[in-house]
């Protein structure tokens, strides 16, 4: 059995965090391995299981908030290996469970924000889509020493490999990232599309506006020259409810969103942080049952939109709370395009 290496001495240097803070921390380990936050809770209820089997940390533990990073850690490892395999064959774009607002997840943080501060940073959609181009084993030594400090000895004793082996792990980790980041810059500006913009809440907002208006010149003020949405619906949504495939350009983009906005579907957008960036959410109006419909996150540089990534499959949303009937809206739409037909077909008075 494996024994989870952790650093001993004969006193503790440091008051215990709660097992609340602890399950804080699993959580963060296994979403920046993972980007599912149901097999990242998972993961944290079972680390929490390993880490205080009787509700408390042992004594001998110096750092507890450490080696609960390194038993997640573990255990995601293991879990991402056996994912792979299953987003290889998933149904259109995979893109992370969104975390949206400022509770992490449920069950994974207390409504304080404390948790979000934390994760903000490296939890951005664009990151965790840039982490998709790791290995497993990849993602767990460029997270354990890149973002977390871990030294490259600490991160293999984690990973179960030589200290030569993680070094070369985060190398190949770095290079794979750096090259996936340069295909993301904003040729307007030069800056990398995934860097927080201090206007991007209120660009949100107008956006916002110009989508539920249907504004074509609106939205192509807003949008990048080279522009990109992307959808992940897995499959699971009616036909015509998601972006099959990713649409790129400025006037493909803004065509795209002022013909779903002209669709008429019974519900309507609201700014949103998702994964601790400006981004929006869209719910069903409450004439169908209301329910969220999906999250979008945006990446914002140089005053313009970049990117944009849906997430409408149900499986991913569970989490955030009751979900729209998807058929109810499919229905509304279908009906108001054949009162339109049927109107336009009609002679004229």
């Amino acid at each position: 059995m494996t024994r989870h290496h952790r650093p001993r001495t004969a006193r503790r240097h440091r008051p215990t965090p709660s097992l609340t803070d602890l399950r804080r921390v699993a959580f963060a380990a296994a979403y920046r391995m993972l980007g599912s936050v149901t097999e990242a809770e998972d993961v944290a209820q079972e680390a929490l299981l390993r880490v205080a089997p009787q509700g408390e940390v042992a004594d001998d533990v110096v750092n507890a908030e450490a080696y609960t990073t390194t038993v997640a850690t573990r255990i995601a490892l293991d879990v991402l290996r056996s994912a792979r395999v299953r987003r290889e064959s998933y149904v259109g774009e995979w893109l992370p469970e969104p975390l949206v607002g400022d509770v992490v997840a449920s069950g994974a943080a207390p409504p304080d924000g404390a948790a979000h501060a934390e994760l903000a940073d490296d939890l951005s959609t664009a990151f965790l889509v840039l982490l998709e181009t790791l290995t497993p084993s990849e993602r767990a030594a460029f997270l354990l020493h890149d973002v977390l400090g871990y030294p490259h000895r600490q991160a293999a004793r984690v990973i179960g490999t030589t200290e030569l082996a993680a070094r070369q792990l985060v190398s190949r980790a770095r290079r794979r990232v750096a090259a996936r980041r340069e295909e993301m810059v904003d040729d307007a500006r030069g800056a990398a599309a995934d860097r927080p913009d201090p206007h991007a809440a209120e660009l949100v907002e107008r956006f916002i506006a110009a989508v539920e208006r249907g504004e074509l010149e609106a939205l192509l003020e807003l949008l990048a020259e080279d522009v990109e949405i992307v959808g992940d619906s897995g499959g699971n949504t009616p036909p015509g409810f998601a972006v099959s495939k990713p649409v790129r350009g400025r006037e493909a983009v803004a065509r795209l969103l002022v013909g779903f906005a002209r669709r008429g579907a019974p519900g309507h957008l609201r700014p949103a942080l998702v994964n601790g960036r400006p981004g929006m959410v869209a719910y069903a109006d409450e004439s169908i049952g209301g329910g969220l419909i999906g999250t979008y996150a945006l990446d914002v540089s140089g005053g313009r939109v970049t990117h944009l990534r849906g997430v409408i499959n149900p499986d991913k949303l569970r989490h955030l709370g009751p979900l729209a009937d998807l058929d109810a809206v499919a229905r509304v739409i279908r009906d108001v395009a054949a009162r339109r037909r049927a109107a336009s077909d009609a002679p004229p008075a």
